[in-house]
Formats: structure tokens, sequence, C-alpha cells
């Protein structure tokens, strides 16, 4: 099993600015394609943005392009994702997810799940 444990989530202002971290535990943190997840109250889970093992491709909803940059340390068993420009719309809880190689864009696809960290963004 892969444990992964997000934080950074918080209460923020419209237009401001969070980074989350998702923090892996293994040695095989490298071999794993990582995302990101969000779920708000009374909607499905939602791809957020995902990266590939190695780090130098990454994938964006459109929803996100443009304000989140997703990026990771392999030499920290480290995910992280920088929310920048953040919206109300942007109010859910975040999930950190793990698969085997390579990355996916459905929720479906991923093996491991972190807790989840509340991301909430006033007007």
């Amino acid at each position: 099993q892969v444990q992964l444990v997000e934080s950074g989530g918080g209460l923020v202002q419209a237009g401001g600015s969070l980074r989350l971290s998702c923090a892996a535990s293994g040695r095989t943190f490298s071999s794993y394609g990582m995302a990101w997840f969000r779920q708000a109250p009374g909607k499905e889970r939602e791809f957020v943005a995902a990266i590939i093992r190695s780090g130098y491709s990454t994938y964006y909803a459109d929803s996100v392009k443009g304000r989140f940059t997703i990026s990771r340390d392999n030499t920290k068993n480290t995910v992280y994702l920088q929310m920048n420009s953040l919206r109300p719309e942007d109010t859910a809880v975040y999930y950190c997810a793990a698969r085997p190689g390579p990355v996916a864009g459905v929720s479906t696809e991923y093996d491991y799940w972190g807790q989840g960290t509340q991301v909430t963004v006033s007007s």
C-alpha cells in the first residue's frame, strides 16, 4: 500500500493563492503517476491535474488551466498543487491520488488516495 497525506488546505479570499502538498510513503514514488482530484458538495469527483512519473509532462482540467500548477519532487516523495487566482467555485475537498505508471484523467484509474484537504474560497 502507498500512503498519501495531503496538507495545505484552508480558507482563502477570491484571487488568493494556496499550495497543497501530498506526501507519499515508500521507495518507489518515482514509478507512480500522480494526480489531484476535487469534490464539491453535491457534485461528482472531478479531475484537476496530473503529472507523469518524471515530472516533465503535466495535464490540467480546462477549469484550472493557467491558474493551477502541479509539480513533484521525487527526492522528497512529494507532489504539489500551486493554486493561484482562486475562485469561489474552486471550493472543494482536494484529494491526492497515485497509480503505477501512466497518469489518467478519471478517478477510477487510481489505486491510492489521500484523506483529502478542504479548500474554501470566499468571495
